[in-house]
């Protein structure tokens, strides 16, 4: 009697455990995570947030979040735009981010997401992360990050309407959404240090000429509070061997990576990192990736941590889809992502 008992015991308590774990395991296809391995980025959390319809950051946040954790110890979350109905990453779903309450805990926010509507709850938690003065990571198409319409609550946060003034683009990173500056699609952008800038911790251990991606110069007009950092040089065709196009798309240069700082509401004051560089095949760029990994230790203040040549190389294999509206791979689930 006693055996049956403890047996029935057992059951009970295992039917409970599973049930207690059924929400976490169902919440964590919903993003991914990297745990770091030893380096200098160990205990400390990046969140990357995902969600553009064009530039595939559904890619390449991953593969930067891999780089972060298994080379330099970083604990990354990977975020998605995800379908309710399916639970596939869906970067045409503009309402729906699960998982940012990962920024509570974050000390790095990286994001590249395009023109997202959002609603209250999941909004508030990236709103209160930039204000709290924690640093933030802008790529590409951050500059125009949010849709927000109408009066609703972070309609400031949108890149335009009555309350914007150019939303968190302008307000946070500096800028927000202008025009193309070289011809999208046929255009590359080849990456040249802006003047003083050679001695910069981000741009250490990246020879000069090894920044490119096949992504278009943006037009961009940064405020006097701005430190340009890389200048784009417009090319004629898609290769970075491709001759410099002529005429006014060179001159000036616009600035394609920058620096600054942003004082939160809370009154503490934040390293900020944007580049209108960033897509997923621009993440083929060694020199690229390292700007990138460099400007994470620089926000989080460890720029005694670059190394000459920091270890950038791609984790896993990576192939990243050409950069297109509505060219995303259906189907894909966040746990697609995870490590192999």
């Amino acid at each position: 009697m006693k055996k049956s008992i403890s047996f029935s015991c057992r059951v009970v308590l295992t039917l409970a455990v599973l049930c207690a774990l059924a929400p976490v395991a169902a919440a964590a296809e919903k993003w991914v995570v990297y745990d770091g391995k030893d380096g200098p980025g160990k205990g400390k959390q990046v969140v990357l947030i995902s969600g553009d319809e064009e530039y595939r950051s559904e890619e390449g946040l991953p593969q930067l979040g891999k780089i972060l954790a298994e080379r330099h110890g970083f604990r990354c979350t990977v975020l998605f735009a995800i379908d309710p109905k399916d639970g596939t990453i869906n970067p045409n779903e503009s309402h729906n981010i699960p998982g940012l309450e990962a920024l509570d805990s974050a000390d790095l926010m990286i994001i590249l997401t395009r023109f997202r509507d959002l609603p209250d709850d999941q909004m508030k938690h990236i709103v209160d992360y930039v204000e709290s003065g924690r640093p933030v990571i802008g790529l590409r198409t951050a500059t125009h990050a949010f849709n927000i319409g109408g009066d609703k609550t972070y309609a400031n946060y949108s890149w335009s309407g009555p309350k914007a003034e150019g939303g968190f683009g302008r307000k946070v990173l500096g800028e927000t959404w202008i025009n193309h500056w070289g011809h999208h699609g046929s255009q590359s952008t080849l990456g040249i240090f802006a003047p003083g800038a050679d001695r910069n911790p981000i741009l250490k251990g990246i020879a000069p000429g090894s920044i490119w991606g096949p992504t278009d110069v943006y037009e961009v007009h940064i405020p006097a509070d701005c430190k340009p950092l890389v200048l784009g040089e417009v090319l004629e065709g898609m290769k970075p061997t491709d001759k410099r196009a002529t005429g006014k798309q060179n001159e000036p240069m616009l600035p394609v990576a920058w620096t600054r700082e942003y004082k939160g509401a809370a009154g503490k004051t934040a390293r900020v990192f944007a580049t209108t560089m960033g897509a997923a095949t621009d993440l083929e760029s060694e020199g690229l990736r390292r700007m990138l990994v460099n400007a994470c230790y620089w926000v989080l203040g460890m720029e005694d941590k670059i190394g000459d040549k920091t270890n950038v190389d791609l984790v896993g294999n990576y192939h990243p889809t050409k950069f297109g509206g509505g060219g995303y791979i259906k189907g894909v689930k966040p746990a697609d992502h995870e490590m192999k």
